[in-house]
Formats: structure tokens, C-alpha cells, sequence
């Protein structure tokens, strides 16, 4: 008995070496008793094409019962800690009684769809897990209409955000203002086209500000593409008077005037006229200046500075009025008149004012004397009926004070 323990113990221990491992497993899997109340749980997985997917089946309660991962088409990703499937991609990242974790690099389109958890149980338990697939788009396009635009015309502007998944939301801005467009979404196999539409008015203030077509996509944050708008407008015209800088255009003196244009493209022509009349002889015009360097009320007018580029034609206007000579002195004179009668005033008030409060000090200075007269000698008395006889005003001033009646 002895050598037949012997013999039968090595053959029983060599004889599951002759099955395959799975197979081995599996009968394994079926001689482990049910467990009570064991659950399994998992959750969904969101990840970006070419990024790293992690799928965790876990075991609430765990009895030891055997844990494996299938994917979409019900292949053996993962039994236990073995691996079946060929695909090298997974990859085990934990393996115990309570959890099965597997990653899945480089994951593509054709890896989403459902993953299934199994524990072997009696009644066998499953449960699946989601994986989603994003792919941002692959390009982001502004289709301009016109390169160059005239202010007042509406250009036609197109975003193209190429094969996403799922769809894009393209926004526009024009600076910081944003601006509502329409889209269009084609779709082609699992991806998506997404096309936005934009008309936009141009005036002036849009030449150099960028128009920016921006992409709300799960997979991509801050994607955005933008061209700068080109517009070209007619010239802006101003006239400034140079001299005189403030105050009256008066007969003999001079006159100067400077015309500033400013357009896309810069004017290229720029002259000076006067409306509804020739222009004076004596007026001098330089470029952009026009000097008149004694004027006379024949040269009372309006002057015109007109400039003109590839868009259009502009003028801005200065209405001439040459006053007398002597116009505004009288004003000045009235005013130094009444500058000097106000001066004279105040002196006048501060006079009076001092005058008051040097005659106050003085009489109030005068009473304190008199009672302090009156009571003079009386302070050194040795008692009262002293102190009346040394107070001046005694007898001897009751002497001289008599009166004689004839």
C-alpha cells in the first residue's frame, strides 16, 4: 500500500499538468462553492483615441470565486492573472480575490463597446462596462469670402471642424463680442463633419480685429483657429486752425489752416477749395496747410478740404468770419474796469473793518482805566474806613466839588 501511495501520489499530481491551463482553470472555478451575496461593480469609461483605458471589475463580499474580463465579442480578455487574448494592449494592472484591473493603451474606434465582468458562481454573476471613444477633430479651417472687404459690405465667413466624434459646437467671435453663425453637420461612417456659417457687416473699426472660430468638443479644450479682418474704408477728414490758436479771426491778421485725412488706403489726393465762391488770390495752399496772411471780410467763406482714395471721397468744412479790428478790445476793457472797481472795493471794506477793531480796543482799554481810578489807593489800607479816606474821590475831591449859592 505503502508503494502504491507512492506511485498514485506523483501520477495525481502530474496528471492536471496534462490539461491546458484555461481548462484547468475552469474546472477549478467549478468545484469553488457558490458564495452569499457577492456582487460585482464597475463603471462606465470615457477615454480620448490614443489615450490609456482602465476597466475594473470588482467583487463586493468576495468568496474567492473566480474573476474574468470578455470584450465586445465575448473573447477572454483576462482570466484570473492569465491573459488568452494575443492582443498585447492589455495589460494587468491588479489582479486579487476582490478586483480584476486591466488597462488598454492606445485605444481606437474599434475598441468601444461593451465589456463584460463574470464571476463564477452558482448561480454565475455578470455585468458589463461601457467604452466610449472620443476623437477630437483633426482639422480646424477659416474659409474667408473676400481677403480684403469695403466697409458696409457683408462677408461670408466658414469654420470646418473635420471627422470628430462625437459632433463639434463651433462658436464665433469677432475680438471679444461673440457672434451667433449656423452649422451644418455631415456625418461620414462614425465621424463628424461639423460646418459653421458666418455673415458678418463690416464697418471701419473691424479692420485688423481677429474673427475667432472656437470648438466645444469633450475631447479638446482651447481649440481654435482665426484671421484677422482687412477692410478698407474712405478717408476721415479734419480741419484745425493753427493760428490764431484761441480768440477772434480779426482784419489783418493772419490765418492758418491744416487739413488731416486718414483712410485705408491713405489718400493719395487732397485739395482745398471754397464753397460757392473762388478761392481768394492771396490764399496761399501748401500741401495740407492754407495760409491767408492778412485777412479782410472778402475772404468770409466757407472753406473745404477734400481727400479721396480707392473707396471714396471725403471733405470736412471751416466756416470763416473775419471781425473788426478792434473787435473783443472793448470787451478786455470792460473787463479790466471791472477787475479795478472790485480791487478798490475790497481795499475799501478792509480799511473799515481794521478801523473797527482798533476803535473797539481802544474804548474798551479806556473803561477798565476809569473803574481802576476810582479804586486807587485802596488796595494798601489798613481797614475800610482808611481805605475810603486814601480812595481818590474823598474829601478832598468832595472839596473841590462844593458848590457856592449866591
Amino acid at each position: 500500500m505503502a508503494g502504491r501511495a507512492q506511485h498514485s501520489g506523483p501520477a495525481a499530481r502530474g496528471a492536471p499538468g496534462l490539461l491546458p491551463p484555461l481548462l484547468l482553470l475552469l474546472c477549478a472555478a467549478a468545484l469553488i462553492p457558490a458564495g452569499v451575496g457577492q456582487n460585482l461593480v464597475t463603471e462606465d469609461v470615457t477615454v480620448v483615441e490614443g489615450d490609456v483605458a482602465t476597466i475594473s471589475c470588482r467583487v463586493k463580499n468576495s468568496d474567492d470565486s473566480v474573476i474574468q474580463l470578455l470584450n465586445p465579442n465575448r473573447q477572454t480578455i483576462y482570466f484570473r492573472d492569465f491573459r488568452p487574448l494575443k492582443d498585447s494592449r492589455f495589460q494587468l494592472v491588479n489582479f486579487s480575490n476582490s478586483e480584476l484591473r486591466v488597462s488598454l493603451t492606445n485605444v481606437s474606434i474599434s475598441d468601444e463597446g461593451r465589456y463584460f465582468c463574470q464571476l463564477y458562481t452558482d448561480p454565475p454573476q455578470e455585468i458589463y462596462t461601457t467604452i466610449t471613444v472620443l476623437v477630437p477633430p483633426r482639422n480646424l479651417v477659416i474659409d474667408i469670402q473676400k481677403e480684403i472687404a469695403v466697409e458696409g459690405e457683408e462677408i461670408e465667413l466658414n469654420c470646418t471642424a473635420m471627422a470628430s466624434r462625437p459632433a463639434t459646437t463651433i462658436r464665433w467671435f469677432k475680438g471679444n463680442k461673440e457672434l451667433t453663425g449656423k452649422s451644418e453637420v455631415e456625418q461620414w461612417s462614425d465621424m463628424y463633419t461639423v460646418t459653421s456659417q458666418l455673415l458678418l457687416k463690416v464697418a471701419r473699426e473691424d479692420d485688423g480685429v481677429p474673427v475667432i472660430c472656437l470648438v466645444d468638443h469633450p475631447a479638446v479644450k482651447d481649440l481654435q483657429t482665426q484671421r484677422y479682418l482687412e477692410v478698407m474704408y474712405k478717408p476721415q477728414v479734419r480741419v484745425s486752425q493753427n493760428y490764431p490758436v484761441q480768440g477772434l479771426t480779426r482784419e489783418g491778421e493772419p490765418l492758418e489752416l491744416t487739413c488731416a485725412a486718414f483712410g485705408k488706403p491713405q489718400p493719395t489726393d487732397m485739395r482745398w477749395l471754397r464753397v460757392d465762391d473762388e478761392m481768394p488770390q492771396h490764399v496761399v495752399v501748401s500741401g495740407s496747410n492754407l495760409l491767408i496772411s492778412n485777412l479782410n471780410k472778402t475772404d468770409n467763406g466757407t472753406y473745404r478740404c477734400e481727400a479721396s482714395n480707392a473707396v471714396g471721397k471725403s471733405h470736412a468744412d471751416y466756416m470763416l468770419f473775419v471781425y473788426d479790428s478792434r473787435a473783443g478790445e472793448e470787451g478786455a476793457i470792460r473787463s479790466v474796469d471791472h477787475a479795478v472797481v472790485g480791487g478798490v472795493v475790497a481795499v475799501v471794506v478792509f480799511a473799515m473793518l481794521c478801523l473797527l477793531i482798533i476803535l473797539g480796543r481802544y474804548f474798551a482799554r479806556h473803561k477798565g482805566t476809569y473803574f481802576t481810578h476810582e479804586a486807587k489807593g485802596a488796595d494798601d489800607a489798613a481797614d475800610a474806613d482808611t481805605a475810603i479816606i486814601n480812595a481818590e474821590g474823598g474829601q478832598n475831591n468832595s472839596e473841590e466839588k462844593k458848590e457856592y449859592f449866591i
